[in-house]
């Protein structure tokens, strides 16, 4: 059974800017925060925004307070005008493409244009659209309505952003040959016909193609529309609940895409189940993928990552190779990583929903895993050296309190910083600091002097996690932003934190090559490259969708910090 994922599936520029707009607004500002109608067409996305206690106004209010948002399909102009006259503070979430659209009708309707815009009448864009129509708009859905329409003496046609290209290529070749003064504009989103080939590219190589997303989204209902016309099953639906897996048990091939207001966290839930389900027909398949899944959520791999780096720095910095450091940053980064994992369910609701089942259904136990692999750190800290200890002391103390509300509510100018995780981006550098401070510095210490390679230990182990943190931060940037966590691609932006991370990886290949060229070994150095190399060639294969699933890609990431042990261990 093969299961692919539609580079494609999931939220568009507009739906994230409207969506980014709103959860920005709720965690910067105490005032009521409302949509006007839904936000987007999405029962999941709607359901979160309740609990962030943002309402929806279905009609305008004489008076209010507060700020509204409108939605990303847009409203009529008159709408957006009542709202400020009502005192509300107006912030204008429509998609920047529906903009397009407005203001090309708006311009022609000052000239007394009429317009034909190809779409559902009832739809709320459409509704918007005919709004800057100055009451000359006729909305159609077919070439029989269309050629009912009067022939108008000057006219514009336009498609709704989420069309269905075929049918409008049908209306663009009709008004070309009988009504050529008419001026067509191609307005259909290019996300929207990116969407609609690679469901007749995916429908047409697979067995069934699930589509996933709202029963109300214009955009989705076109997809599974598009994936009805072709010989593969097609299956809409708006939440996995909906799957009759038995029946998925005789396709050889499975396409999962979703609409354009389709939140992340919603395809992966489906993926996993679906795979989950169909693995048990595959028992050895199946075992391994439950080994995989375990290792991640427990975050051992993780765990045994920090003590592979450990020992790789070890032989950087030519310090006794011996395993107790090892040990030490494995207990330490577990203890630390699964603490925190309790602490984010919340925002793993949205990121990995797998996850936070899994931590909500063994919390006591995963906690009291934790404390005792913390204190065990500790010990071994403490037959090493005092010094250690109180090292590692000082950096379990700050990340038991990294979580917790140390700063009294309304205290100075700290109101919205609390706790340490409040620091806009402090996630990423304190633990590429922990990470740096456990896999080389505690090893140093013992000899009570510092290394001659002491700073390119640190650098190498401090870049890798850097560029491993700061990815995964970017993967999960959909549910830290419902969080009201500020990570750092929140606040550089999903674009320059890619830079970033190439370019910090970059940087440790050159250090590298630099440590050669001044006397570390070319085997070691070489050897220890190959992993900022193929971390590299991942964060690529990621940016550029290949199907790779967000599971599979979370293991070979994390699993390439085992291969920095494993290289020294081959010298």
């Amino acid at each position: 059974m093969k299961i692919v994922i539609a580079k494609t599936a999931g939220f568009c520029m507009g739906v994230r800017r409207a969506v980014d707009m709103v959860l920005n607004a709720a965690n910067q500002t105490d005032a009521p925060i409302y949509t006007y109608g839904p936000l987007i067409h999405n029962p999941q996305v709607l359901e979160m925004l309740e609990t962030k206690g943002i309402s929806r106004l279905d009609t305008i209010p004489q008076k209010g307070t507060g700020m509204v948002l409108i939605r990303a399909h847009g409203v009529p102009p008159e709408d957006e005008a009542a709202l400020k006259t009502a005192g509300f503070t107006v912030l204008n979430a429509t998609c920047p493409r529906v903009i397009k659209v407005q203001k090309i009708i708006g311009k022609y309707a000052e000239k007394g244009h009429a317009t034909i815009i190809i779409g559902d009448k009832k739809h709320p864009e459409v509704l918007g659209l005919l709004g800057y129509a100055k009451a000359k708009g006729h909305a159609v859905t077919t070439m029989d309505q269309l050629k009912a329409l009067p022939k108008f003496d000057n006219a514009v046609v336009v498609a709704q952003t989420t069309q269905n290209t075929a049918v409008y290529d049908q209306v663009k070749t009709w008004c070309a040959a009988h009504r050529p003064h008419y001026q067509v504009f191609d307005t259909i989103c290019g996300s929207t016909e990116r969407r609609q080939q690679e469901v007749r590219h995916l429908a047409a190589t697979h067995d069934a193609v699930i589509v996933v997303g709202g029963r109300q989204s214009g955009n989705t209902k076109r997809l599974a529309q598009v994936a009805a016309e072709t010989r593969a099953v097609a299956i809409h639906i708006e939440s996995v609940s909906e799957i009759d897996v038995t029946a998925l048990a005789g396709f050889r091939s499975i396409a999962i895409t979703a609409g354009a207001s389709t939140p992340n966290w919603v395809i992966t839930d489906t993926c996993s189940r679906v795979a989950r389900h169909l693995q048990k027909q595959r028992p050895v398949a199946g075992f391994i993928s439950e080994i995989q899944d375990c290792l991640l959520k427990t975050n051992l791999l993780l765990a045994l990552g920090a003590g592979s780096l450990t020992y790789a720095c070890s032989v950087i910095q030519q310090l006794p190779r011996t395993m107790i450091h090892a040990a030490i940053a494995m207990l330490y980064v577990f203890s630390m990583q699964v603490i925190n994992n309790i602490f984010s369910v919340k925002s793993d609701t949205y990121n990995h929903p797998d996850r936070a089942v899994f931590y909500r259904r063994y919390r006591p136990v995963l906690a009291a895993l934790a404390l005792s692999a913390g204190g065990a750190g500790l010990y071994l800290a403490y037959t090493t050296g005092v010094m250690s200890f109180f090292i590692l002391l000082i950096m379990s103390l700050l990340g038991l309190s990294y979580n917790l509300k140390i700063i009294p509510q309304g205290f100075g100018s700290a109101q919205q910083i609390r706790r340490i995780k409040d620091i806009p981006g402090s996630k990423t550098i304190l633990i590429t600091m922990a990470w740096g401070i456990v896999t080389t510095i505690l090893p140093a210490v013992d000899t009570r002097s510092m290394p001659a390679w002491h700073t390119v230990a640190f650098l190498y182990a401090a870049g890798l996690v850097f560029s491993r943190t700061a990815f995964f931060d970017i993967v999960a940037i959909q549910g830290d932003r419902i969080a009201g966590r500020e990570t750092l691609p929140i606040l550089l932006g999903e674009k320059k934190s890619f830079v970033l991370i190439r370019c910090v990886l970059a940087g440790v290949m050159v250090l590298l090559a630099g440590a050669w060229l001044t006397g570390l070994p070319f085997s070691l150095s070489f050897l220890l490259a190959v992993v900022p190399g193929m971390m590299l060639l991942l964060i690529h294969f990621f940016e550029k969708d290949t199907q790779i699933s967000g599971t599979q890609m979370e293991f070979m990431i994390e699993s390439s910090f085992l291969l920095t042990g494993l290289a020294v261990a081959l010298l």
